[in-house]
């Protein structure tokens, strides 16, 4: 009789699947399976105690090169701490034909110094007390942290409930552009005021030769200046305002 073949297929873990209590809920641990061939290779996952796991995929085909993960889902029960596992998962394998059509046909033909498997033991655990309150006061940070976030992203929410991000973006740069203008207007203004007082006081100089025309054309200037700029300036502040309005209503 010849002897089997070596597994081709790597396991992570490879020798025990580790299941952590408390066992009063459904508790999954993940097998990987990888196959470093260059031959794809069909795969079953089997167990001694098949009523007490649920295991998803239990069968397929792994493609060259490639690797799956297997979800092993231990169902409920009274865990007896005296009680030693017994459970056991073998991983069986056998190289693909090239021609497969038919996988449940290839298991059935398949000879026996074609089949490979590894052995896995079951190993359950239960947190001490000291875990257990290290567990809880985890879980109420990761609560804590879960409740701000999701109270700043409502918040967020609530403020652009009608906006979505291009609109957002869109507020947002014709916000920074009517500023820009803004703020060129107030320099400009700035400069007018500068170059009125200027004026004003070369008029003063020339005041004794020509009094009464270099304070009414500074007047003149003034007037004509000063009160454009600054109606120009408010116009473009109600601009904004009316812009940044009508979005948020739409």
């Amino acid at each position: 009789m010849m002897a089997r073949q070596e597994q081709v297929l790597l396991l992570e873990p490879q020798h025990e699947l580790k299941f952590r209590g408390p066992f009063t809920d459904v508790v999954t641990t993940t097998l990987k399976l990888a196959n470093p061939t260059d031959r794809n290779v069909c795969f079953k996952v089997k167990t001694t105690a098949p009523r007490r796991y649920c295991v998803r995929p239990n069968s397929g085909v792994i493609d060259a090169g490639t690797s799956i993960n297997v979800s092993v889902m231990l169902q409920p029960f009274d865990y007896d701490p005296n009680e030693k596992s017994k459970h056991k998962f073998m991983v069986q394998s056998l190289l693909a034909p090239p021609d497969m059509t038919d996988i449940e046909g290839v298991w059935k033909e398949a000879k026996p110094e074609d089949l490979m498997d590894s052995k896995l033991r079951c190993v359950f655990e239960l947190p001490s007390e000291n875990e257990k309150m290290h567990d809880m006061d985890t879980n109420k940070i990761l609560s804590s942290s879960l409740l701000k976030s999701e109270s700043s992203t409502l918040s967020m929410k609530s403020v652009g409930s009608s906006l979505d991000d291009g609109e957002v973006k869109k507020i947002m740069e014709e916000c920074k552009r009517l500023q820009m203008e803004v703020q060129r207007l107030r320099e400009e203004n700035k400069q007018i005021r500068e170059d009125d007082g200027l004026r004003m006081r070369k008029s003063a100089a020339v005041s004794g030769q020509h009094p009464s025309s270099a304070s009414s054309t500074s007047a003149v200037r003034l007037q004509e200046q000063g009160p454009s700029t600054r109606m120009l300036a408010l116009v473009v502040l109600f601009f904004v305002i009316g812009v940044i309005i009508g979005k948020l209503l739409l």
